[in-house]
């Protein structure tokens, strides 16, 4: 199963041995009624190995991909780079998609060379794609998924939000009242249990990951047209097995808890 899977990832590029930028209309993308600086084009930067490895149908090739949106406004493209290093592993600073991409390869390849014998490809595939966009709200969906050997690649979804007016970003304490986190907490383990079909006093400890068995909010959130949404990613709260788990918090159940602004108090 692993090696089938990574086979459809790796059949989706097309073969090739050198560092290529991908740019073309069919990866454009404008958004109707958006500003000038609001508007966007998606590119890619792609990495390959040079060092193939044996394949059921000739040979295979380790790839590192990273493809993004390209904003008008020069910030916000800064913004998005930058929150795409920080997710790099601890202890690893990169400054750039091609610096990001091309070390990932360096590791296969000088992995390769100590290890001649070993026939598996590796592969990393970043995405960041734009989910919702209003005059002062963005919000982009970063996916990286990436394969080193083991049982299965790893995977880890994560919320971008940006303000493209105040080019800040927004964290979930600044659409939130002072002092409503444990309502607003409240609120979505109501609505948590409910989804997963537990009980309001039965435990979490024997099926989820919960810090001492108590259920809590992280700050992977999106705003969409219905409501507040949370992610969890696999392992978060529960096995890898069962992949991400997505909670969504309604507008109208949020008046009490929003801020006086326009991101969080409505009810569309």
């Amino acid at each position: 199963m692993k090696k089938r899977y990574i086979l459809l990832l790796a059949a989706s590029f097309a073969a090739c041995n050198s560092e290529q930028k991908m740019t073309g209309n069919s990866d454009s993308a404008t958004v109707k009624g958006a500003t000038a600086q609001l508007t966007f084009t998606y590119d890619s930067v792609k990495v390959y190995s040079k060092y193939p490895v044996p394949a059921e149908n000739g040979k295979d090739t380790s790839k590192a991909v990273i493809s993004y949106p390209v904003f008008a406004d020069e910030k916000i493209n800064q913004f998005i780079e930058q929150k795409v290093m920080a997710s790099a592993s601890e202890g690893e600073h990169y400054t750039s998609y091609h610096e990001f991409t091309n070390a990932f390869i360096k590791n296969f390849d000088d992995f390769s060379k100590e290890n001649k014998a070993y026939a598996q490809t590796w592969f990393m595939d970043g995405k960041v794609e734009v989910k919702e966009q209003q005059p002062q709200y963005l919000s982009l969906l970063y996916t990286y998924v990436n394969y080193e050997g083991g049982a299965h690649p790893n995977s880890v979804f994560t919320y971008l939000n940006y303000n493209p007016v105040s080019h800040q970003e927004i964290i979930l304490d600044s659409l939130i009242l002072p002092g409503t986190m444990p309502k607003l907490t409240a609120l979505a383990e109501q609505i948590f249990r409910k989804n997963e079909k537990i009980g309001p006093n039965e435990s979490l400890k024997d099926n989820y990951f919960f810090e001492n068995d108590k259920f809590a909010l992280n700050q992977n959130f999106s705003i969409t047209r219905e409501g507040l949404k949370f992610l969890y990613n696999p392992y978060e709260i529960k096995a890898y097995a069962f992949g991400v788990t997505e909670l969504l918090v309604p507008f109208s159940e949020l008046k009490e808890i929003a801020r006086p602004n326009r991101l969080l108090n409505r009810e569309n």
